[in-house]
């Protein structure tokens, strides 16, 4: 092929020769697609449900209802002057938004088996286009974290305030999302070789519910379990939980707070999604003889 004929295509498709292959003009040329794929998952999922987009209300409040009866009614776990419901549906909601990135990412190859061996285009536009739609069922929790705050505060009269630092949430789920995104790719590449990795993906979730201070206050860990606490505690998600509860009550008696905390999460979720990038483009070369 001359040089004029070579000069005729637009695009060439070549193998990856880097481990970190982060293109972000090829994924902003396929900009088109990644919406496509966000709208795909808004509309579809619950497309043909009784309830609709409903569940986004009932999941985060049945729970933030159960949590209440069992951990704060009937084990009497103190939640200070924030009210009990109100401080499970904070943690609830964050927890729920890393949850959903992460169980909505981990499948990205299996799931998309066939589109993957058809068509090319830029796969971790999959993973991606998963974080940012969820950001649609996330708006929809935190519209009722706000009401209820607002119920609490100015109906109820519950003296809780939020943060100075609460301009600080967007980051924290930031953090949460490159948490779940990271984990994410690496188990949808070890599921293309290790099928059965999924069940023990779904109960490792539940149990790390637990490690993550999300049904309790990470003080009443101290306080009870101080021998166990460094698991609770040197755990990141535990330090986005425990944060977001601190911008929005800013109580030290059951929240707390630090910038080396907030450091020590943040490097962790960057080099995750880094190392998880990294064996996700590894994959994605030889996916398609595996899975």
């Amino acid at each position: 092929m001359n040089t004029s004929e070579k000069s005729d295509w637009l695009y060439e498709i070549t193998p990856k020769g880097k481990y970190i292959d982060l293109n972000f003009k090829e994924i902003w040329r396929y900009r088109d697609l990644l919406w496509l794929f966000v709208k795909r998952d808004i509309v579809t999922v619950y497309k043909q449900t009784i309830l609709g987009p409903l569940w986004f209300f009932i999941q985060p409040l049945f729970t933030s209802v159960i949590f209440t009866l069992v951990f704060n009614n009937i084990a009497s776990i103190n939640t200070g002057i924030v009210p009990a419901f109100l401080f499970n549906l904070a943690g609830i909601t964050m927890w729920s938004y890393f949850k959903i990135c992460l169980n909505t990412t981990s499948n990205t190859f299996r799931a998309n088996q066939s589109m993957f061996g058809k068509v090319y285009f830029p796969r971790v536009i999959v993973p991606l286009s998963k974080s940012v739609s969820n950001l649609f069922r996330l708006a929809i929790q935190l519209l009722i974290l706000i009401a209820f705050y607002a119920y609490f505060v100015f109906v109820k009269g519950e003296g809780v305030r939020p943060s100075v630092f609460v301009f600080l949430a967007p980051f924290y789920f930031l953090i949460a999302a490159l948490f779940g995104l990271g984990l994410g790719m690496i188990i949808s590449a070890m599921t293309t070789k290790y099928r059965d990795l999924t069940i023990l993906v779904g109960f490792a979730t539940q149990l790390l519910m637990y490690v993550s201070a999300v049904p309790y206050p990470l003080a009443v860990m101290r306080e009870k379990q101080p021998q166990y606490v460094w698991l609770v505690e040197g755990n990141p998600i535990t330090q986005i939980i425990e944060g977001f509860r601190y911008l929005l009550f800013e109580d030290p008696d059951v929240t707390s707070f630090s910038w080396l905390g907030l450091g020590y999460t943040a490097g962790i979720a960057v080099v995750l999604f880094f190392v998880g990038l990294i064996i996700f483009n590894r994959t994605e070369k030889r996916f398609i003889d595996t899975v």
